[in-house]
């Protein structure tokens, strides 16, 4: 085992990463494969809840093509290269590269059975109030974002007597993925998507407790045109939109 000098430390990810292009090119380019690597960004809560469990489908269909997947909730640059394709979360679809809705979502105010037992009907605003409510932390961009001060706002609009929810909250997560799995184990009521809950929803492992609902967002597919790795670009949209197609 050798030691790198300093110089040798700053070089070999340089190399490396030159090198890994240079396959990946050669991969794209040599009749009749579909193999090298794509790098995937998406919001911690998709990767984990919608494309996570859909690569064992990919990996049979796509053996040789690679997938690395990097969960943020931060915008990579697409044109400096940081990844090949991006899963963007907006109301309208992203300015500039070219992209193409995947899905979207509705937000749906749903709790474990184990928290509100089998609801013959669905829950009152009042009776919502005598459960434990949980909230998810939006940024401030986003004055409409579907949390229980907007559902709310909404159902005062068809019904006299709302109580304050967005005051009665219990719990709060800055972080979806762990608001998610609290109501799944049944700490309290959460207004949830219902792109990212469908398996629970699906299982009754969650269930619906009040029928209206609130607008969400598009999942848009992202990528740069004229981009060196299209083939792989267009193998992966094919897919993502076929496994849409597939619900649960």
């Amino acid at each position: 085992m050798r030691t790198l000098t300093t110089a040798g430390e700053q070089l070999f990810p340089v190399v490396r990463d030159g090198f890994q292009t240079f396959a990946d090119v050669l991969a794209t380019v040599r009749p009749g494969a579909m193999g090298g690597r794509l790098r995937i960004t998406a919001t911690n809560a998709f990767a984990a809840r919608w494309l996570v469990p859909r690569l064992p489908n990919w990996r049979a269909a796509h053996p040789r093509l690679k997938l690395d997947i990097l969960g943020t909730d931060a915008v990579l640059d697409l044109a400096a290269g940081e990844a090949d394709i991006a899963i963007r979360y907006a109301r309208r679809p992203p300015p500039g590269d070219h992209c193409i809705e995947l899905t979207r979502d509705s937000y749906r105010v749903v709790a474990s059975p184990k928290l509100v037992g089998d609801q013959a009907k669905p829950l009152s605003p009042a009776e919502l109030a005598n459960f434990p409510l949980i909230e998810i932390e939006w940024p401030s961009t986003e004055p409409d974002a579907p949390n229980w001060q907007c559902w709310q706002t909404m159902a005062r609009r068809r019904l006299k007597r709302v109580p304050d929810l967005a005051r009665l909250q219990s719990l709060a997560f800055r972080e979806e993925l762990h608001a998610i799995e609290a109501a799944i184990s049944g700490q309290g009521v959460a207004i949830c998507s219902d792109v990212l809950v469908a398996p629970e929803l699906a299982s009754g492992a969650l269930v619906q407790v009040s029928k209206p609902t609130l607008p969400g967002y598009g999942f848009y597919l992202v990528h740069r045109s004229g981009h060196p790795k299209l083939a792989s670009i267009s193998a992966f949209s094919a897919w993502a939109r076929s496994m849409q197609k597939n619900i649960w």
